[in-house]
C-alpha cells in the first residue's frame, strides 16, 4: 500500500451531477430466476471451502448485501481494477453512458475477502448472484481467483474478472473520468459509485493509485462544469 492521498471527490460534487431516468437493466436480458440462481450457486461452490470466501474490490466492500461472517484484507494475484464495462442502464443511459468497475488481467489489487456467514449460504449466494450476475447473458461472470491473505495463498469467488458478454469501453483514465463525471441513471450516478468505493477502500486502509487518480479527475471534471447537467 502507498501513502494515501486525500479524497477530493465529495458529496457536494455528487449532488451537482444531474439525475437521469433510464432502464435499471438491459431490456434484452433474460433475468435469472431463483431456480437458476440456486443451480448456479451449487455449480460455483461444489467442493469449495467453507465458509465460502468472496473477494470484494468495489461495491461489495461498502455494500455487501449478504450475511458476512468474517472479513480480512486480501490481494488479488494477477488482477487490477478497471472501469471497463460500458453502461447504458443502471448508473447510465444511452445519452449519458456510465462505466462499471471490473477486474482486468495483470498486476494486483488489494481488497477484502468476505466469508459468507455459515448457515446463510443458500440465501446469501442467491442474493449475491442476483445482484452481481442479474441475467443469463451475464452468468459466466463469476469465477475463483487466487488471493494472498494473512493465511497465505487461497482462492476466493469473485465477479467480472475479464468480463464476458458485456460491452467494454477501453478508455484512458482521463476519458473514464469524463464519462463518470456525467453518467447517471436509474441507480444513481457514476460519481456517487466512485465516491462510495474510494471511501470504502479508505475505511479499510486500502489505497489504489488508479482509483485515487480517477476520483481526483472526476472531481475536477465536475468542478469544470462537465457534470452533464446541461446535456
Amino acid at each position: 500500500m502507498t501513502n494515501c492521498r486525500p479524497i477530493l471527490l465529495s458529496d457536494d460534487h455528487v449532488a451537482r451531477v444531474a439525475s437521469a431516468q433510464g432502464p435499471l437493466h438491459d431490456p434484452r436480458w433474460r433475468m435469472l430466476e431463483d431456480a437458476d440462481l440456486d443451480l448456479l450457486a451449487d455449480r460455483l461452490t461444489q467442493d469449495r471451502p467453507r465458509p465460502i470466501p468472496v473477494f470484494a474490490y468495489g461495491s461489495l466492500i461498502w455494500n455487501p448485501g449478504f450475511a458476512v461472517g468474517a472479513r480480512r484484507r486480501a490481494t488479488a494475484i494477477g488482477w487490477h481494477r478497471r472501469f471497463s464495462i460500458s453502461l447504458e442502464h443502471f448508473r447510465g443511459t444511452p445519452e449519458r453512458p456510465g462505466l462499471m468497475l471490473a477486474l482486468a488481467s495483470g498486476g494486483s489489487c488489494e481488497g477484502l475477502v468476505l466469508d459468507i456467514a455459515q448457515g446463510t449460504e443458500a440465501q446469501s449466494l442467491r442474493a449475491i448472484l442476483r445482484r452481481e450476475l442479474v441475467a443469463h447473458e451475464l452468468s459466466a461472470n463469476a469465477c475463483w481467483i487466487e488471493v494472498e491473505t494473512d493465511r497465505g495463498r487461497e482462492e476466493a469467488l469473485t465477479f467480472y474478472a475479464d468480463p464476458i458478454g458485456t460491452q467494454l469501453a477501453e478508455l484512458t483514465v482521463e476519458d473514464q473520468a469524463r464519462r463518470l463525471a456525467r453518467a447517471s441513471g436509474a441507480a444513481g450516478s457514476g460519481a456517487e459509485y466512485l465516491l462510495r468505493t474510494v471511501r470504502g477502500l479508505a475505511e479499510h486502509g486500502i489505497h489504489d493509485d488508479y482509483i485515487w487518480t480517477l476520483q481526483q479527475l472526476v472531481a475536477e471534471e465536475i468542478e469544470a462544469g462537465t457534470d452533464g447537467a446541461d446535456e
